[in-house]
């Protein structure tokens, strides 16, 4: 009798491993399909395009009209992120955006209470173009807690802020300087240290709202020596620019303040 009931409690946790293993891998295979994704889509050269929303400036009563448009353009992602953003703001309006589109919903945060498991993945950003320690590896670590409770996808992304015309947002936030868009080399290598310190992605940013967007020299330049994705943001107003920045190299591209003054560019890009 003894034997039988340890046999049986000995199936039940077989059980219970097992579907414990099946979940763990489930999880693992469904947290690297974005990442995949990206990488599939530019082995077959598509070009990539991200709407940028950030939810200090988007009212959430525009999220259906909005996402109609979206959902009718050639945008393949859309990145949920700002600067200064009140907390509960991020994860409240990704909510609302999941019920609006398939496309993957893919956190850009400037802070860790922007982190939500409502959505798909994390640009886990490294501001490797400044020295603030806190951008660099500081706030990751503050990070971990609410990353170990969470299903998100995370990417790991060096972020390289190149000199637009006028002081950025984040420029203020992380009191960190531009990159000096006269400075290629110095962008170019910054960029190849990043990823030969491991990182996934690598994003050149003009800044939102910026005057001027990343030049084609500079993302050319940048291109030649990575062999990991080129994401390009900030400062992309139209179609022509947006042509540029793929024909010079870019995998990605992000758009958001364009899209927010002008909604009409959608039209341009169906």
């Amino acid at each position: 009798m003894k034997v039988l009931l340890v046999r049986m409690l000995w199936l039940n946790l077989e059980k219970r491993i097992k579907k414990r293993v099946e979940k763990i891998i489930r999880v693992f295979v469904a947290n690297r399909k974005i990442y995949q994704n990206i990488i599939k889509s530019i082995s077959v050269k598509e070009k990539l395009l991200a709407v940028l929303i950030d939810p200090d400036k988007f009212h959430i009563k525009h999220v259906t009209r909005f996402f109609k448009k979206v959902n009718q353009s050639i945008a393949t992602h859309i990145f949920v992120g700002g600067s200064t953003v009140e907390v509960e703001a991020t994860e409240t309006l990704v909510f609302e955006i999941k019920k609006h589109t398939k496309l993957p919903v893919i956190l850009f945060p400037g802070a860790i209470h922007q982190i939500t498991n409502k959505a798909d993945a994390l640009l886990f950003l490294s501001l490797i173009s400044g020295r603030n320690p806190d951008y660099l590896i500081g706030k990751h670590v503050e990070a971990i807690p609410k990353l170990n409770n969470t299903s998100l996808e995370i990417i790991s992304t060096g972020y390289v802020l190149i000199e637009s015309g006028k002081e950025t947002a984040v420029e203020r936030v992380t009191k960190t300087k531009a990159i000096d868009r006269c400075a290629i080399q110095k962008i170019a290598d910054t960029a190849k240290a990043g990823e030969l310190l491991g990182m996934k992605l690598m994003y050149l940013e003009a800044g939102s709202g910026a005057l001027n967007p990343v030049t084609s020299e500079i993302i050319s330049r940048v291109k030649e020596n990575l062999s990991i994705p080129l994401i390009v943001g900030g400062g992309i107003k139209n179609k022509q620019q947006l042509e540029n920045a793929y024909s010079s190299g870019a995998d990605l591209v992000v758009i958001g303040t364009a899209f927010e003054e002008n909604e009409s560019f959608f039209e341009e890009l169906k």
